[in-house]
């Protein structure tokens, strides 16, 4: 109500309720306000509008005018939090610089915010500002709480920031994502489809994922003869119906969260590990595309898209597959001859069509960490590569998604990564240039990554500089209009192939089997879009405290790291404890990716920070 009554007050309404009234002579009596020409006005002493808490900084948002946004100190923000509408009062500032005090909370939510005990105060877990509590001293040092974020009164205790177990919650807390903690949603599901579907259950389908993994999405089964590949990708939309509790919130969850040793799926487990996964020897309904390749012109000549019920006949891991295609057969069955027989052939066929699609796209060297605990702790660090294996299903599943995005109208659900602007290019090239690497401004975009590419194949430094590449690029994300995907190289693309764990895809399953766009669609896209990026957030944020707390057992600890922010003093670790970041604090003007050794000095597990010295 506060809010919309100043909104009036500087727009210079005069029709205002009584409840209004009321508070405007309250205001008057205070000097808050001021009536000048039978108009109300602020008094200059104060000021109105929004908090907004930001890591280590707050500020007060003005209602009208971004421009007169001021910052606050953490220690005079008296009780309020991000999204509260207050009242302050400018403090004098002798260098100028506006300053103000909050004096009180006019219009503020009832919510919770999560603190720790440090110094017998409570302090918030995210911004990691003090707040006045007389009651903190009943409680231990360390202890995590939810509380009131008005009365900060508790809630419920989390257990102690000494405790590894804390960390989940934690990550998952600032997120938002405290949801995936609730009881799943109860399903029965059947597959009792009255349409008649296509019987693929003779096919040797097969699937190929990593060990762990138990929601299969997609399987493959190849004809050598006929050169058709056919891409098999789980139902899910059969069981999880438009508008139904489960889907409502697998839209709220948007995609799964892959925690290291943990996966908490869009789905329930009855689903995403049961009913929609493709295991092994059990019927499963899917939708399918059936592709008609063209081996000459490294393209699908015809795609034919339909709902089936397919077996698969084995699973596999990537490793599994790498010995194959390596030619170590080893010890195998019938059913996994008959497989091998194909995924032989093609995975020549997909090695041609990625040597093509790489004209238009790139080819990055990245690999990614993979954190292993023991008892919820960091024991060690391991580095995936794209392997022979993964590469032959990952061209499998783009040639589905691209086929997928044909089938949609004008108005649907693509996947779109559009040109980086000029600016950043040519700050790339600035970059690589510091490096030692020789490059310039090509033509276009394209031109002048691979030229860069190519400079740096020969250097020691080509995988920092596919680093700078990739950070060059702007974000994927989805849309309703097709604006291309600039990455891939490709002119349509979508997401088709992972409906268990990926909302978007299930979206799109609805709309190729119902030619019928949500109205809401983007709506849809920009939901999944935010969430996409926050859920990475909270698998870094979760990552980081397991990265803090090896650090601070391991004070003293002397580590490799490289420079990779010269403005922060930022680096980070790439022997032992991969992907560790740490702020040097005797940083001395080291160029970007200069490999040092340092000492580890300070480790904070709330703040994720960790303090080391440059050994000269």
């Amino acid at each position: 109500m506060y809010s919309s009554l100043f909104k009036k007050i500087l727009s210079k309404t005069k029709q205002f309720s009584q409840d209004e009234i009321k508070i405007i002579h309250n205001l008057l009596r205070e000097e808050v306000l001021i009536e000048e020409n039978n108009e109300f006005q602020i008094n200059s002493k104060f000021k109105v509008g929004f908090v907004k808490i930001d890591k280590n900084r707050a500020t007060l948002e003005d209602l009208v005018n971004e421009y007169k946004d001021i910052t606050l100190d953490l220690e005079h923000l008296n009780g309020a939090f991000t999204g509260d509408f207050v009242l302050a009062k400018r403090v004098f500032n002798p260098r100028s610089r506006i300053k103000a005090k909050i004096i009180r909370v006019l219009d503020g939510k009832k919510s919770e915010i999560l603190i720790y005990i440090k110094d017998k105060s409570f302090y918030t877990v995210k911004e990691n500002i003090r707040l006045d509590n007389d009651g903190a001293s009943k409680y231990e040092e360390g202890e995590v709480l939810l509380v009131d974020s008005r009365s900060l009164e508790l809630i419920k205790s989390i257990g102690n920031i000494a405790d590894p177990k804390v960390d989940e919650y934690i990550s998952l807390n600032l997120y938002k994502e405290t949801i995936r903690l609730e009881k799943p949603i109860e399903v029965n599901a059947v597959m009792d489809d009255e349409k008649q579907r296509v019987d693929l259950r003779d096919l040797p389908f097969c699937t190929i994922d990593p060990n762990s993994a138990k929601d299969h999405d997609d399987a493959i089964y190849y004809d050598q003869k006929e050169e058709v590949l056919y891409v098999a990708i789980a139902d899910v939309s059969y069981f999880v119906k438009e508008g139904s509790p489960l889907d409502k919130l697998a839209f709220k969850k948007s995609t799964s969260v892959y925690l290291p040793a943990k996966v908490l799926p869009m789905l329930p487990n009855a689903l995403s590990e049961d009913m929609c996964s493709l295991k092994e020897g059990v019927d499963r309904y899917s939708f399918v595309f059936k592709m008609y390749l063209d081996l000459e012109k490294k393209d699908v000549k015809k795609a034919e898209l339909f709902e089936a019920v397919i077996n698969s006949h084995k699973k596999f891991s990537y490793g599994r597959i790498d010995r194959v295609l390596d030619g170590f057969l080893d010890q195998y069955s019938k059913t996994e001859k008959d497989i091998f027989d194909y995924l032989l052939p093609l995975y020549d066929v997909t090695k041609s069509f990625r040597h093509h699609r790489l004209k238009k796209g790139y080819d990055f060297r990245t690999s990614e960490l993979r954190l292993r605990l023991k008892n919820f702790q960091v024991e060690s660090i391991e580095e995936e590569f794209s392997t022979a294996s993964h590469q032959l299903v990952e061209e499998c599943m783009l040639l589905a998604n691209i086929q997928a995005s044909k089938k949609v109208n004008t108005i649907g659900i693509f996947r779109i990564h559009e040109e980086p602007p000029f600016k950043a290019i040519s700050k790339l090239v600035d970059d690589v240039n510091m490096l030692g690497v020789k490059v310039k401004l090509k033509s276009d975009v394209h031109d002048t990554i691979t030229h860069i590419q190519e400079k740096a194949r020969v250097t020691t430094v080509a995988d920092e500089i596919d680093e700078l590449i990739i950070h060059a690029q702007t974000q994927a994300k989805y849309s309703s209009r097709n604006l291309g995907h600039f990455g891939l190289g490709f002119k349509s693309y979508s997401h088709f192939t992972s409906p268990i764990r990926r909302y978007s895809d299930l979206v799109l399953h609805r709309i190729l089997k119902s030619k019928q766009t949500p109205e809401n669609i983007d709506e849809i896209c920009e939901h999944i879009s935010i969430r996409e990026r926050e859920v990475d957030k909270l698998v870094w944020d979760f990552e980081d405290r397991k990265y803090a707390r090896w650090a601070l057992k391991n004070i003293d600890k002397d580590i490799k790291v490289k420079i990779i922010d010269i403005e922060r003093s930022k680096a980070v670790c790439y022997d032992e404890m991969k992907g560790l970041k740490v702020t040097i604090d005797n940083y001395k003007g080291q160029n970007l990716y200069t490999k040092v050794k340092v000492k580890i000095k300070e480790a904070n597990v709330v703040t994720k920070q960790i303090i080391a010295s440059i050994k000269y």
